[in-house]
């Protein structure tokens, strides 16, 4: 050991190009030089020579040289340079001649250092899994795809750049330019048409100067012919007045000379007007009459109502009273009877006890007596019962006269019974649909009245509210619509009315109205568009400020001076606060209200004011302003003074009113409904009226009728006989109660004969059970008793109420009927008086007739006058008007000649285009345009063109287009590099593919090999290569071992030595599966025994034929299996190789081994052996020095 065998091996892995310093353990190229430089040394240099003379494997280039040499030094500066064959190359080159022939100086299975195995058995399964990769050649896929990768990072930051590029820079800056290139060809374009307008117009108004001042002095000569012909006109019209004013004098003598004969006339005049006074004083009486007339009739029918109602109550207070006074009859009957038969008890007791009556009416007391009474009675009752048979008999005798003449009667009255009967079934039949229709004239009345009341309170609102809105006529704000679909809502209204103010806001109302001033009276409306068009279309009656409110900025106080304003005085309130307002017009009372405080008093005023943390104007509630720049306001209130009350009221009236309106069009849709329940019942109340009244007529008719008169006497007779028939019955019934009872008294006597205690004991009983009944009936009888009375007393109060409104209604129908006949009277007066006025207007007007013509003719005169002095003075205006018309048409004329000049002065092309004015088919052609809506386009046009002119760039044509220019390369390199990612994307997709096709293939030659490697290595056992359970290849692979027939779980199972064979086994199945022309192995065989050593150099001699071993190995198992032994000693400081060649069937080494002879020393070179393996041990065995130079220089 340290003899610098593994420096031997990090010399050739030097001069081969290897890059991982970590494999030959050296962390920087500078520790090659020896001791650093520091001894002289400045560099360091190998060089390696190859046997070339099989052409079959030369590589590609070199196949006519028969040896290949490649050096490479290394200087203090870090510099490196590459020799193949003497002369200078690069590392690539170095390392495209190694791959040419199959040798990848980076494999990691190259160079199989010291310590390699142990990695191999402490390895992950993704580790493993990377073994396979690289000798499956997959990492040249992972290189490829890492390029790939980077080089789509690379387009993908490209892309990144081109997209900020044009969204920060080239799409805004281009935008811009395409907004300003609208702009101005919108500019362009307007001020083209600008100028064809312009010309036009003044076109237009050339020509109708032109026009005018031809036009005006023709008509100035035709005014003046006029005005000659109007002055003769006036002359003559002067003298046909004064003829007409003479014949007038002259019929007004005539007239006066006439009426001075007589005064007739006068006579008939003044009989007619006392005549007409006595007729207006009898109209009057007649009227008066007619009034008393309708209210005696009114009055007649509240007292037949009255009366009617009175019987009514009658008729039910009777039913009453009849049925107490039948209970109380009933039951006073019953009360006489219990107390009868008391007195009888108790008189029967006390004369059985003392043989003496208590009663001095009763002579015969006790049972004697009782008995004799009873057989009274029984008499009596035969004797009752007897009459009525005998009244009986007699009556139906009577009967059967009348009954005959009363059926013939009742035959000749049928129809007119019947007609009765059915009047009352109708008169039925209508009450009972009268009913139904759920209405009666006490709801009607209700209705009605609650209309009346609705309708008073809104005529109280309407007036109301007039009044209030004639003292608010400065707030009228009328316009018609500036266009048939214009949007009303979009009116707002004026400030004021806006302005909605809460009791608690009212006392700052007057403080408010100083706030706001004149604004109180502008205009809101939606926007500038909506006040342009009230402006120029809606015809407005005053002068008005506008409010739009897209285009208002509020001023509204900040927070923090709120906070300053709080802190100084908690009752001022900013104005804003105290105004209320629908959130539509909020922007709006923002702007007037929103900076402006309403303080309580002027010392508040003054201390907010002027405080440096507010700085803000204020009103007092009495109207007095302060404002922060020093100026005071005040001393009396503003001319608006009380708008903001007034328009409270008016909206709180307002308020009322809608609210009362629609209360009205309930009751009046109410009304409406009931309209037809109140018809129908009145017709059908008119129906029951008219059909009742038909029955009373009825009713008298049957009365009067002598059928009916026997029919009544008939069924009389028929009514006391059932009478008459019910008393004998009761007769009977009553005597043989009595006979009955003669029968019980007499034998009670024979019982108290026999039993007189026990008797008397029972009489005592019944006296005293009587007793008790009487009692409990006496309070009965008093309490129907009292009822009786009371409803009597009742019955004649209504029998008195209703005599005396009968007596009222009697008077009022005869006060009715005298007042109707007085009215008949006055009627006839009329009449007579209104002939004989007409018989005095004849007369008259006779009388008048003949002045008529007098005065008719005087009329006509006076009517021609005034129309002559009319025309007259028609024509002194004329005149007047012609004068002066012909003044202000010399003007016009001279105007309009002035104008042309003027405008051939400042246009010089009308000169040469006049000609074309007004014609067809030229750009001057009038008919085609509403000038006046040209005008308005013009004027519009200007005021864009001057708003337009500031923004426009004139120099945006050039720009844009090298704009457009740089968007469309870059768009271009966008689509381009897009194209490329794609191409990538697909290429790596295609690579994932391959690799896992190209793993899983040589996975399994692996296996195989892995496992005849190690069965070969360890007889009887076997091993391979799997995924861990649940994964799949591509994640990882693990080592499973069978030991003869027992897999094991896990390679911690094994000893060392058989851990070393797997890894040693694995590392060679992938050296097989795709070999290498040369590998370096060091001390692989460390914890192995001889006899697996010897196994492993069997196994580098069969089943690697084709590669070249460097081995480093300290033990003989190697040793023979070598075709080549180098032998390293270190002495004196020096590491020293000799060379050993075995025996070999190779001619190649027969010549190698007669060349080589002895030891040598200096620079050397060692032929590259085929195959097979040379060894390096530090051994005493005799061998020959190889040609390998180890120099420092």
């Amino acid at each position: 050991n340290g003899s610098g065998k593994s420096n031997i091996l990090d010399s050739i892995c030097f001069v081969l190009g290897i890059t991982n310093m970590s494999t030959v353990r050296a962390s920087n190229l500078l520790d090659l030089i020896y001791k650093r430089g520091q001894a002289g040394v400045t560099r360091a240099s190998v060089t390696i020579v190859f046997d070339n003379s099989d052409v079959s494997k030369a590589p590609v280039g070199y196949e006519a040289m028969p040896e290949v040499s490649v050096t490479r030094q290394i200087a203090l500066n870090g510099t490196s340079k590459y020799l193949i064959c003497g002369h200078r190359s690069t590392q690539d080159n170095v390392q495209r001649l190694f791959q040419s022939v199959g040798l990848n100086i980076n494999n990691p299975n190259f160079l199989i250092m010291q310590g390699k195995i142990t990695k191999v058995l402490n390895m992950r399964p993704q580790e493993i899994l990377s073994m396979i990769e690289e000798a499956a050649g997959t990492s040249m896929f992972e290189e490829k795809k890492g390029k790939a990768v980077k080089t789509m990072a690379k387009k993908e930051k490209r892309l990144e750049e081109i997209q900020s590029l044009l969204k920060e820079e080239i799409v805004p800056k281009l935008d811009k330019l395409r907004d300003e290139r609208r702009v101005f060809l919108e500019f362009q374009k307007k001020a083209s048409e600008l100028e064809r307008i312009l010309k036009l117009i003044v076109a237009y108004d050339w020509t109708k100067a032109e026009a005018s001042k031809e036009k005006g002095l023709a008509v100035v000569e035709e005014k003046v012919r006029e005005l000659k012909n109007a002055v003769d006109a006036r002359g003559r019209m002067e003298g046909e007045v004064k003829r007409m004013e003479n014949d007038a004098k002259e019929i007004e003598k005539r007239r006066e000379k006439e009426l001075a004969k007589g005064g007739k006339r006068q006579a008939l005049i003044d009989q007619q007007n006392e005549l007409a006074r006595e007729h207006s004083k009898v109209i009057a009486q007649v009227d008066i009459s007619n009034g008393n007339v309708k209210e005696e009739e009114s009055k007649i029918k509240e007292l037949e109502a009255s009366a009617k109602e009175l019987t009514a109550q009658r008729q039910s207070k009777l039913d009453s009273s009849t049925k107490s006074s039948e209970a109380y009859e009933a039951l006073k009957a019953t009360y006489d009877v219990s107390v009868s038969s008391l007195e009888a008890s108790e008189n029967l007791l006390q004369t059985l006890v003392t043989g003496i009556s208590s009663s001095s009416e009763d002579a015969s007391a006790g049972f004697m007596g009782q008995l004799a009474a009873t057989k009274a009675t029984a008499s009596n009752a035969k004797t009752e019962a007897e009459k009525a048979k005998t009244r009986i008999k007699s009556l139906e005798k009577e009967l059967s006269v009348k009954e005959p003449k009363a059926k013939k009667a009742s035959s000749e009255g049928t129809g007119l019974v019947g007609e009765l009967e059915d009047a009352k079934k109708e008169v039925t039949v209508l009450e009972g649909k009268l009913g139904k229709l759920g209405w009666n004239e006490e709801v009607g009345e209700a209705l009605r009245t609650r209309k009346e009341e609705v309708e008073k309170v809104v005529r109280k609102l309407l007036e109301d509210r007039d009044v209030i809105k004639s003292g608010l006529a400065a707030l009228e704000f009328e316009y018609t619509k500036p266009y048939p679909q214009f949007d009303d809502t979009k009116v707002k209204g004026l400030i004021a009315n806006l302005i909605t103010l809460d009791a608690a806001s009212l006392p700052a109302a007057t403080a408010l109205e100083v706030c706001a001033g004149g604004r109180l009276w502008n205009v809101v409306v939606e926007d500038e568009n909506v006040g342009s068009d009230l402006l120029k279309k809606g015809n407005l009656r005053k002068r008005v400020t506008i409010i739009p409110l897209n285009k208002i900025t509020p001023q509204l106080a900040d927070k923090n001076r709120m906070a300053a304003v709080k802190k100084l005085s908690k009752e001022t309130e900013l104005a804003l606060s105290l105004v209320g307002s629908d959130a539509e017009v909020s922007k709006a009372m923002e702007y007037v209200f929103g900076n402006t405080l309403i303080c309580p008093d002027a010392k508040t005023a003054n201390l907010v004011t002027f405080n440096q943390q507010v700085k803000m104007r204020s009103v007092t509630l009495d109207g007095d302003v302060y404002d922060p720049s020093g100026t005071l306001s005040g001393g009396s209130k503003s001319s608006g003074g009380g708008v903001l009350i007034k328009v409270q009221k008016l909206k709180k009236v307002e308020a009322e009113l809608r609210e009362k309106k629609e209360e009205l069009r309930k009751v009046e849709k109410e009304w409406d409904d009931a309209r037809g329940k109140m018809n129908a019942w009145n017709q059908a109340k008119k129906a029951v009226d008219l059909k009742k009244h038909e029955v009373t007529l009825l009713e008298e008719r049957v009365k009067e009728s002598n059928a009916t008169r026997i029919i009544a006497e008939v069924d009389a007779l028929k009514t006391t006989i059932a009478e008459l028939q019910q008393t004998e019955k009761d007769a009977k019934a009553k005597e043989k109660a009595a006979h009955e009872e003669c029968k019980r008294i007499e034998k009670e006597m024979d019982e108290f004969k026999n039993n007189r205690g026990s008797k008397l004991d029972e009489i005592k009983a019944k006296i005293k059970s009587q007793k008790a009944e009487v009692a409990k009936h006496t309070s009965g009888v008093k309490t129907l008793q009292r009822e009786v009375q009371t409803a009597k007393l009742e019955l004649d109060q209504l029998d008195a109420d209703i005599a005396s409104g009968g007596v009222e209604l009697a008077e009022a129908r005869t006060h009715l009927a005298k007042t109707k006949e007085s009215l008949a009277k006055l009627n006839g007066e009329v009449t007579t008086m209104g002939k004989e006025l007409k018989s005095i207007e004849a007369k008259i007007a006779e009388e008048t007739k003949m002045l008529t013509s007098f005065t008719t003719e005087l009329n006509e005169l006076d009517a021609a006058i005034k129309r002559k002095q009319q025309e007259l003075a028609d024509g002194e205006i004329q005149v007047d008007k012609l004068e002066a018309e012909i003044d202000r048409l010399k003007k016009e004329s001279k105007g309009a000649a002035e104008f042309v000049s003027k405008l051939e002065a400042k246009h010089t092309w009308i000169q040469d285009e006049k000609l074309t004015f007004g014609k067809e088919n030229s750009p001057y052609n009038f008919n085609g345009f509403n000038m006046k809506d040209v005008k308005e386009k013009c004027a519009v046009l200007e005021e864009e063109q001057n708003g337009m002119r500031k923004k426009v760039n004139p120099k945006v044509l050039s720009m844009i287009d090298s704009v457009e220019k740089k968007e469309k390369e870059l768009m271009g390199m966008y689509r381009q590099v897009l194209k490329d990612k794609t191409k990538i994307e697909e290429t790596v997709a295609k690579l994932d593919s391959y690799k896992k096709d190209a793993l899983e293939a040589c996975w399994k030659k692996v296996d195989v090999e892995f496992g005849n490697i190690f069965a070969e290595l360890l007889p009887g056992n076997f091993c391979k290569l799997q995924p861990p359970e649940g994964w799949e290849i591509t994640q990882g692979l693990e080592v499973k071992v069978r030991l003869g027939q027992v897999w094991k779980a896990s390679l911690t199972e094994l000893s060392g030595g058989q851990r070393s064979l797997i890894a040693l086994s694995l590392i060679l199945s992938l050296l097989h599966i795709k070999p290498a022309p040369m590998y370096i192995l060091d001390e692989v065989d460390a914890a192995l025994d001889l006899s697996h050593t010897e196994n492993i150099g069997r196994l580098f001699k069969n089943r690697f034929g084709g590669s070249q071993f460097i081995v480093v190995s300290l033990k003989d198992g190697l040793f023979s299996n070598a075709n080549v032994l180098f032998r390293t000693k270190f002495r004196d400081g020096t590491s020293l190789v000799e060379r050993t060649t075995q025996r070999s069937n190779s001619a190649l080494y027969n010549k190698e081994n007669e060349g080589a002879g002895g030891r040598n020393r200096g620079k050397g070179r060692v032929s590259r052996p085929n195959p097979n393996a040379s060894l390096l041990s530090n051994t005493t065995a005799n061998s020959t020095m190889a040609n390998i130079t180890i120099e420092s220089q």
